[in-house]
């Protein structure tokens, strides 16, 4: 079977669960339950794209494929900056309440986290991306340590809220936010074109990019911060999804078996689509909300990740 013809099944099987999950049910409210449902579509597509293509390229650039952009500690970077405005500012203040403003000072911190990290670990042209990957785990434990020593002090009702901020949910999306988050990506997407060559030629490694007169330091940088802008903008706008990335992309890895990163990143955007679509009708359908959608991504994600290290020690 073609990769073509892969991505089409893949296309047709994403388009399927849409069309379900627009009409499926739909009643006589149609003129209330269309626009709610289209709008929670239109952020899984922009979230699933997101992260598909962040994990993918950050997979590319570290050549390891149990890694996610999330192992810097954006996530865990994400709820601290959630716990610190409630732990000084209170639920009730507008830096919590007005999702536009907490969705401005996520994104920016989160982005400036990121490049200052960049910026200082890619002072020298000899650095190793493992390094990075080290004093990102480490950030990311300490970020960790800190919003639990702040949830512990803080009020159980407030507790709640963040809480609510540990899991991803797309059932409380503004229209707002999402049009920016929408506007974001596209832009982040086009700039990405330009790198895109690059991916294939990186997949071999350092010095072979290099001995083939790719600017390694420079193409790396860039392609850091398109996986941070997408990464930071898919979790401020629904919350964490540590293990969507994981997923998708080996999974993707699996299904189209190809060295192009063309058919990678579409085919990973699209299962990303369909693990999301499928999840939510699981979510909405099966369980009635009693759950989360993050928590049968992580759970179906952390089984997957054990598979992906028991396969690995096994090829050892």
């Amino acid at each position: 079977m073609s990769n073509k013809l892969r991505m089409i099944i893949l296309g047709a099987i994403a388009l399927s669960l849409m069309a379900t999950y627009f009409f499926i049910d739909i009643g006589s409210n149609w003129d209330y339950v269309l626009p709610r449902r289209g709008e929670k579509l239109v952020a899984i597509i922009v979230t699933g794209a997101s992260i598909a293509l962040a994990t993918v390229v950050f997979q590319t650039i570290t050549h390891n494929r149990i890694l996610t952009p999330n192992i810097i500690g954006l996530d865990s970077l994400y709820m601290l900056i959630q716990t610190i405005l409630i732990f000084l500012f209170g639920s009730m203040s507008q830096t919590v309440m007005n999702k536009n403003l907490n969705f401005v000072i996520t994104i920016v911190l989160m982005i400036l986290f990121s490049l200052l990290l960049y910026k200082f670990l890619f002072k020298r042209e000899d650095q190793n991306i493992y390094f990075l990957l080290l004093i990102g785990l480490i950030f990311g434990t300490l970020f960790g340590s800190l919003s639990t020593f702040m949830q512990v002090l803080i009020d159980p009702n407030e507790f709640q809220i963040i809480q609510d901020r540990m899991f991803a949910s797309f059932n409380n999306i503004q229209s707002d936010l999402l049009l920016i988050s929408l506007i974001l990506i596209i832009i982040v997407f086009i700039y990405f074109t330009r790198y895109l060559k690059y991916l294939d030629v990186l997949s071999l490694g350092r010095d072979e990019a290099v001995n083939l007169g790719v600017d390694y330091h420079f193409i790396v940088k860039r392609l850091l911060i398109i996986v941070a802008v997408l990464i930071s903008i898919s979790t401020a706008l629904v919350g964490p999804l540590t293990f969507l990335g994981l997923i998708v992309a080996n999974v993707a890895y699996e299904f189209l078996k190809t060295y192009r990163h063309s058919y990678f990143i579409i085919g990973s955007m699209l299962i990303s689509i369909i693990a999301l679509i499928g999840g939510q009708l699981i979510v909405e359908r099966v369980f009635s909300f009693t759950t989360t959608l993050s928590v049968i991504i992580n759970f179906t994600g952390g089984v997957y990740f054990i598979y992906l290290l028991l396969k690995e020690n096994k090829s050892w």
